[in-house]
């Protein structure tokens, strides 16, 4: 059994694994906290269980994969490619290579169709339990200097979580509208600002630190349900208005985005002085 010879390992170059082993009468269970890279390099902090039973190596250990970064559908996926690869390594330990590869390859996993079944589920700690219903969220973006690359990812993310809503560009206002389940959403807003999705004044890669959630409810019945994420120009104010009239947030749009709109008025005045 390749049970580790010390409970701290240092074989990424990402992140250093912490292993804590419990011994059971049907096996041993090894809890493992790593990180792969992920997103636009962004580090996903993993946690990977493998139960290995009294006749592993001789059969597969179970696994399990836990992370507060990932849909639900993507730790199934992540699970499934790591069975695969587990039988392929069958009759001699794997764990710590199943380690290793996933901290190489999660990224190209991440970027296939995910292909999970629905009805399993990705065991995620108390702070991020499921809601029940549809939220919305209204974010703010103060810029984009890179802005085909960081639309795409915004358009990517938005379809790997299942939210849909609008991303919203008049002038030099910023405004996504997301809707879809409140753990997908805080999903979101995890991968938003801590992967490197735009670039700064000098061209390097930065994350997004100019972010602000504007408001959060969960989905009334007055409320439009957006079948798709779109992205939208508007030339004019009252064709944004219309838009958020459309889908039922008139009095979001007063309170929220006329107030952004003045603040950018009002910079632009300051600035010209």
């Amino acid at each position: 059994m390749d049970l580790f010879s010390s409970l701290t390992l240092s074989s990424s170059p990402h992140s250093a694994c912490r292993a804590r082993p419990t011994i059971k009468t049907d096996g041993t269970v090894f809890r493992i906290h790593t990180k792969a890279e992920g997103f636009m390099d962004a580090d996903i902090p993993l946690e990977l269980v493998f139960h290995l039973p009294v006749n592993y190596p001789s059969c597969l250990p179970g696994i399990s994969v836990n992370s507060e970064q990932l849909t639900r559908a993507q730790c199934v996926t992540v699970k499934e490619k790591l069975l695969e690869q587990a039988e392929s390594l069958m009759s001699e330990p794997m764990v710590h290579e199943l380690v290793l590869w996933i901290q190489q390859n999660l990224r190209h996993i991440l970027n296939q169709p995910e292909t999970g079944s629905g009805n399993e589920k990705c065991t995620f700690s108390t702070s991020t339990t499921m809601d029940d219903g549809l939220w919305i969220t209204l974010l703010h973006l103060d810029h984009m200097r890179a802005k085909t690359k960081y639309v795409k990812t915004v358009e990517k993310w938005a379809s790997d979580l299942r939210l849909t809503g609008r991303l919203m560009f008049m002038g030099k206002i910023i405004l996504i509208l997301l809707q879809g389940d409140r753990n997908n959403l805080k999903e979101y807003l995890i991968l938003q600002k801590t992967s490197k999705v735009d670039v700064d004044s000098s061209g390097k890669k930065c994350k997004e630190k100019m972010i602000s959630v504007l408001f959060e409810t969960k989905v009334q019945t007055g409320h439009k349900r957006f079948l798709a994420f779109e992205v939208k120009e508007y030339s004019a104010l009252d064709e944004l208005q219309k838009e958020f009239e459309t889908a039922g947030l008139k009095k979001l749009f007063s309170e929220f985005v006329l107030a952004l709109r003045e603040q950018t008025c009002l910079s632009r005045t300051n600035t010209q002085r």
